[in-house]
Formats: structure tokens, sequence, C-alpha cells
């Protein structure tokens, strides 16, 4: 058409769509890492063959009873151990590397707003963590597991869960060197999974320290996963609120002090 103009109308992508690419690039990242594979699942589901099949460490018992199917909780503690392992140690250590090497600061500048990135890491780990579920689900049932198990508990303390630990993750990402977030993250997980009740029942430690394991995330989530696993049991309620509270203290002080370069 004679006279016509055209004007260029640059503008960002809609927000949906921007926040699928950003999850989809997130989890891609975390699945094709050999030591993210390495810690989500090779770990977790080697955790689950060891403790299933030997008697290396004593598992047994629940927070409802002492004659608990060992197999259940060895899943147990597995899904715990795989929470702990993807939003806390991996997503620590992988955003400790990125604001290190600058890449948040080069997402800050473009359209993508910053919400869309955390969402999109926060969707990432929930990606991975039902992949991890239904691995160590299925090895589990491989191993004689029933399957039996009140799963609506089982959602509700991974969902909080994994806001805890990846608040907690995004806090030291976000204030510590990538180094010193590399180290403090393979300490902290070290820890908990050999005396944060992570595996093994609080009623196993002695007394002195069990109100302290029970107030810990990974206690929280150990023994509430145990219990609706192993037992069935209702939703317990009391380690659904520690678990609130160190999500709403993690997330809450990464967002205050997390810096981007």
């Amino acid at each position: 058409m004679s006279g016509a103009t055209f004007t260029p109308a640059p503008a960002a992508a809609p927000y949906s769509r921007m926040l699928m690419s950003q999850t989809r690039l997130e989890t891609s990242l975390m699945l094709r890492n050999g030591e993210q594979l390495l810690l989500t699942l090779v770990i977790p589901l080697v955790l689950l063959a060891l403790l299933a099949g030997t008697d290396l460490v004593d598992i047994s018992g629940s927070a409802l009873g002492a004659d608990a199917d060992p197999v259940a909780a060895a899943v147990a503690g597995v899904l715990t151990v795989a929470v702990m392992s993807t939003a806390f140690t991996g997503l620590a250590i992988a955003t400790g590397f990125e604001r290190r090497y600058g890449v948040l600061r080069r997402l800050a500048v473009t359209p993508l707003p910053r919400s869309a990135l955390l969402t999109g890491k926060a969707l990432a780990v929930l990606a991975v963590e039902v992949v991890q579920v239904v691995l160590i689900g299925g090895v589990g049932l491989l191993l004689g597991w029933s399957g039996e198990a009140n799963w609506i508990g089982v959602v509700l303390l991974v969902l909080v869960g994994t806001a805890a630990f990846a608040g907690l993750g995004m806090l030291m990402a976000g204030t510590l060197r990538a180094e010193a977030t590399l180290a403090a993250a393979n300490l902290i997980y070290i820890l908990l999974l050999v005396a944060g009740a992570a595996l093994v029942p609080v009623a196993r430690y002695p007394e002195a320290v069990q109100p302290v394991l029970q107030a810990l995330p990974s206690g929280a989530l150990g023994e509430g996963l145990r219990a609706v696993v192993v037992d069935g049991a209702a939703v317990p309620w009391s380690q659904v609120g520690v678990l609130a509270v160190w999500a709403v203290l993690g997330l809450g002080l990464a967002a205050r002090w997390f810096r981007w370069e």
C-alpha cells in the first residue's frame, strides 16, 4: 500500500511464556548437570537400596509405632534426603555459581522479571522432585514396599519442605561467596543426613537432643514423612507447622538479604 509506514513495536513476551521458558531452561540445566544428577538422583537411590536391603543403619520405627516396615521407613527417609539434596544443596550451589559468574546480573537487565526467575527455579525444583518421587517409589515397590501411604500428606509435606529448604538455600547462595556456599551447603547436607533425623527417627536419638531435632527442618520433614508413608497417618500438622516457620524465615531473609551480584 503506497504511503504506508511500518513502525517496529518491540515488547517483552507475555509473563506466562517467559515463566514457562525459564522453567524449562532451569529444569534442563539441573537434569543435564552430572553433579546435580549424582546429588539428586543417584545418591538417594543408592541410599534406598542400602537402607532397605541391609542392617547397616537401624531406621525402623516411626512416629506412631516401632513395628514398622523397614522398606517403607527407608522410602520415607530417602524422600527426605531427596528434598534436601534438590531444594537446598543443589539449588544453593547452582545459584551461588550463577551469581559469581554474573548470570543473575545479566538476567536482571533483561525483560525477565525477578519473580519469574525465582518462580522458574522453584518450578524446576518441583519438576525434578516429581522425578525423584516416581523413581524412589518405583524402587521401593521393587524392594517390597506396598505403596500404601497418605499421599495427600506426602504431597503437602514435600511442598512445604521444599519451600523451607529452598529459602535456606537461596539465603546462603545470595549472601556467601560461591566457594563458601559450595562448602557450607555440602557440610550442612552431610550433618543433617547423619545427625538431623532425616533418615533415622527422632526416637532413636538421646532424649536430650530430641526437641532440637524435632525443630530442625530435616527432623520435621523426616518425622512427617515417616508418619504418612510408614503408618498412613493423617497429615501431621505439627511437622507442617515447623516447616512452614522455616519456609517463612528462609524465604523472608532471602528476599531481604539476597545480593544479585
